[in-house]
């Protein structure tokens, strides 16, 4: 599926979508996608939903992930990626931009711009990686009030209340604090940062029957684990949030260092996507054969 063209659009609301992958059996993989093209090459790959990491958007305009990316901005991505693969898009929408109003306010942009979940973080701005030190955190309290705006605003999303907690109140902390949040309106949880198969493990025993979300990212403080594994410590969805962005910039990086140093790309052209393959990734053709059958002439009948 491509904005225009393709299969038929679908007929129900992103959020309704998200949370009918959410009642299989087996765990719901997202791959970070931070463009359009990265999201057309994971569903064609066969993901059947995305991700939209802050890192990763905010990486890609050249910025650190500090919180400083706007809500229109954010809502950018979400529309190119959302026209591109047509899939539910979970959305990293960091604290929340402000208290409860920007909450509510973010909640219904990012529903007018197709994503079909979003998760809000308990941190304090300046926000950090979750896999930083020193983050600092909310009143527990004060992340509880921004998930319930943030469901009293909703008219499909999925709201997903992430707790950094771990790292500095350990697990009884943040299974307290993920209570207080499903208490407030939030449809899962997501424990950023735990360290070690027990701890995943003891937090899902100690949330049962809460839709839980892993974080799978690579150089940071969780030791790498398969989806499926994730699966069976008892969670439900797992996120690989910037892989599609640093295996890009680690590429491009290589790319202009090349052709700073021969002055030719030829040295590369056996890594890149071919022309053939991105016209076929895009669906050029079908957008040309579109076009054709909207433009061609069609000759009146004489008038009787």
């Amino acid at each position: 599926m491509t904005y225009l063209v393709g299969a038929t659009l679908p007929d129900r609301p992103a959020g309704e979508r998200f949370r009918d992958l959410l009642k299989r059996k087996e765990i719901l993989g997202l791959p970070g996608t931070h463009n359009g093209m990265a999201a057309l090459q994971a569903k064609d790959a066969g993901f059947e939903a995305l991700y939209l990491s802050g890192a990763a958007m905010t990486a890609s305009m050249g910025l650190p992930d500090l919180g400083v990316i706007t809500v229109d901005e954010v809502a950018f991505f979400v529309r190119q990626v959302v026209r591109a693969s047509a899939l539910p898009v979970l959305v990293d929408g960091d604290t929340g931009y402000g208290e409860a109003l920007n909450v509510m306010n973010m909640v219904r942009t990012f529903e007018d711009a197709g994503a079909g979940a979003v998760h809000i973080e308990d941190q304090l701005l300046p926000k950090k990686c979750g896999h930083l030190n020193d983050k600092r955190l909310a009143d527990a309290h004060d992340m509880a009030a921004k998930v319930a705006s943030a469901a009293k605003a909703r008219r499909h999303l999925f709201i997903i209340a992430r707790t950094d907690a771990a790292a500095s109140e350990g697990i009884d902390g943040a299974v307290a604090r993920a209570k207080l949040y499903m208490e407030a309106g939030a449809d899962a949880i997501f424990p950023e940062a735990l360290t070690s198969r027990e701890m995943f493990e003891e937090f899902a025993k100690r949330m049962p029957d809460v839709p839980l979300l892993a974080n799978m990212t690579e150089f940071g403080r969780t030791p790498f684990f398969t989806a499926s594994e994730f699966e069976a410590m008892g969670y439900r969805m797992v996120i690989w949030p910037v892989s599609s962005l640093r295996v890009a910039n680690k590429a491009q990086e290589k790319l202009f260092g090349v052709l700073r140093r021969d002055g030719t790309t030829s040295a590369m052209v056996p890594e890149m996507q071919t022309r053939a393959e991105l016209y076929a990734t895009i669906r050029l053709h079908d957008y040309e054969s579109l076009d054709a059958s909207i433009i061609e002439s069609v000759v009146p009948k004489a008038a009787e």
